[in-house]
């Protein structure tokens, strides 16, 4: 693993003056080490704290290997973590949103690196949010083989920081799924959310703690549990299920409902002649939803723009393979709806239509 700091060094005292403390960073790797190497796998070929990490694609049977990668953050909602002070779900997050992007174009994830800014090195803190990294990992079944922590005083308040994800993948040159071979009369699969993931939350905070007053261990009764459950929930890691249908039977097409929702996703997939028609009673929609559309008085077409919903991630399959598909999903545990057909579009249609 990619050291998170440099080799040791004599203590530096006007360093930690400044607000750097370069033996806590050392502590940190001691502690992050069990964490770190219960996700690595046998391609992984490195130990934690050296300066590049190293991981070998011998093992792996491939005739025309191509890497897939992607890289995000969570956004807003680390404010919810920060006001709650929990930190150990964020991390889950952190994966999720790279690991379902490449998914997407059908790969398995192979392995991720973090990289954490903060403003002052709380080693608890630190060893909370990198477990949940740890965690997100082994959900994904890909190694955390690298990562950084930058101490960044004055850039970032005491227990203030961001982080960024990197994942990267594998697929068969022949097996990529880009869309293109999406066709009328296809089916479209839904897979069910936990809840908000990690999209919208400038607008969730605003109606939640500006608008309505509510502080993190205020139940939401409609929810059944407090603002932080909610909010914090972890957004839904979706490889294991998805690559088990990929094995099985033929995928036309597949999209992550992120930022942009239904919406702004699905046409990322859709081949221009072909539109998505979904069917809004299809699917089970979180309580979360109906009480920040009611709350803050958004507009159904923004609600789909915004949040996902209730549905995480899409798969478009031929007709003949939506009832297995389905019923492979449901014997995983996935909830998994029929949420709409693909038809033709004409010229000034939208490539989404829901009702």
């Amino acid at each position: 693993m990619e050291s998170r700091n440099g080799g040791r060094m004599k203590e530096a005292d006007l360093y930690k003056q400044a607000g750097v403390d370069l033996d806590a960073a050392n502590e940190l790797v001691s502690r992050i080490r069990p964490l770190v190497k219960s996700t690595f796998h046998a391609s992984v070929i490195t130990d934690v704290g050296g300066f590049g990490s190293l991981y070998s694609l011998g093992q792996l049977d491939y005739r025309q290997p191509v890497l897939v990668s992607s890289t995000d953050g969570i956004g807003t909602k680390l404010k919810v973590a920060f006001l709650a002070e929990r930190h150990n779900t964020v991390g889950i997050d952190l994966v999720a949103m790279s690991v379902n992007d490449i998914l997407v174009q059908g790969a398995r994830p192979l392995f991720f690196l973090d990289y954490l800014a903060i403003g002052r090195m709380d080693l608890d803190l630190v060893s909370e949010i990198i477990s949940g990294i740890a965690e997100g990992c082994r959900q994904a079944k890909c190694s955390l083989i690298g990562g950084e922590t930058a101490e960044m005083p004055d850039f970032y308040g005491d227990n203030e920081y961001d982080l960024a994800g990197f994942a990267v993948g594998i697929v068969e040159k022949d097996a990529i799924i880009d869309g293109s071979e999406i066709g009328v009369g296809d089916e479209i699969i839904g897979l069910a959310s936990s809840g908000l993931h990690s999209n919208g939350y400038s607008l969730v905070r605003r109606i939640i703690f500006q608008e309505l007053g509510l502080s993190p261990n205020d139940i939401i009764p409609e929810c059944g549990c407090s603002v932080a459950e909610e909010l914090l929930r972890p957004t839904r890691i979706y490889t294991e299920a998805v690559q088990l249908v990929l094995r099985e039977y033929q995928v036309s097409g597949m999209a992550h409902i992120s930022g942009g929702g239904l919406y702004d996703n699905l046409p990322r997939i859709l081949p221009g002649a072909c539109q998505a028609r979904l069917w809004e009673e299809s699917w089970e929609v979180p309580n979360i939803f109906s009480f920040l559309e009611q709350q803050g008085k958004i507009s159904q077409q923004e609600m789909y723009r915004v949040f996902n919903n209730g549905i995480g991630f899409v798969l478009v399959v031929p007709a003949e393979s939506l009832e297995d598909a389905l019923e492979l999903l449901h014997g995983l545990g996935q909830k998994a709806f029929h949420i709409g057909s693909v038809h033709s579009r004409g010229d000034k249609e939208p490539p989404v239509i829901i009702d």
